[in-house]
């Protein structure tokens, strides 16, 4: 019997956190754009940043300075008010994830209902994409939401993975069991398939190894504080031999 194989997964880093050591204490240092130009250069194969409307980590005019300068895959993610929807139309990157975060929350923690918000979905996708950029929706692990997810016209899902996460040093196959149905509901549908959400160095190879055709993982939190201890360069490197 012939085996599939999938393209290696690709690491597009989140540098949220670099950005809230910066405002902790004001100035410019750490300076995102230097942090994630070396994270480019160490071999991620891009980088994501989540704008919130208060400015508590990456800011608007950080996302206009990193798009200028950027030479892999820039990933905006977001919940689609009319600020947010006018910095990606200015900036063109190649991925919005669009999340359903009101702007208060902390960090994201829930997927999209796609049978309720679909038609406010499907036009947020048609403008997104009319201006050449792909479109992703943060979900569950859930394969009803993954099919109305298709009916919006999205290209990928990112499967939110803290369920996963939390629930992987207790039982790896159990945590990982719906998500290896969504992912094949998403590839039956055709959608692209990303994955993020408290991913780390412990639990993200057996992720890879289990979920048909992952593209796609977004790590911020747990990488950057790995960089703590290790360094970014050598931290880079240990997520990328997870993925390979």
């Amino acid at each position: 019997m012939l085996k599939t194989y999938y393209p290696v997964t690709k690491l597009s880093v989140n540098i949220n956190k670099i950005a809230t050591i910066r405002n902790a204490r004001g100035g410019i240092i750490p300076n995102v754009v230097e942090a994630a130009l070396n994270i480019e250069k160490f071999g991620a194969h891009g980088i994501t940043v989540h704008p919130r409307p208060d400015g508590r980590h990456i800011r608007f005019s950080d996302v206009i300075d990193l798009s200028k300068v950027l030479t892999t895959e820039f990933n905006i993610e977001g919940y689609p008010q009319q600020d947010f929807l006018d910095l990606c139309f200015q900036v063109k990157p190649q991925q919005v994830t669009l999340v359903p975060d009101p702007p208060h929350v902390l960090t994201s923690n829930a997927g999209w209902d796609t049978v309720k918000n679909k038609d406010f979905l499907k036009d947020v996708v048609a403008v997104l994409k009319s201006n050449g950029i792909r479109v992703s929706l943060f979900i569950g692990a859930d394969p009803r939401m993954i099919e109305h997810a298709a009916a919006t016209g999205c290209d990928r899902v990112e499967l939110y993975t803290e369920s996963y996460a939390s629930e992987y040093n207790q039982d790896r196959e159990s945590a990982i069991a719906p998500f290896v149905e969504a992912a094949k509901t998403a590839n039956r549908v055709g959608l692209g398939l990303n994955a993020g959400h408290d991913l780390t160095l412990e639990n993200l190879h057996y992720f890879v190894q289990q979920i048909p055709g992952l593209l796609e993982v977004s790590i911020g939190h747990a990488l950057i504080s790995d960089a703590l201890y290790y360094g970014l360069e050598s931290t880079i490197k240990k997520y990328l031999d997870q993925l390979n």
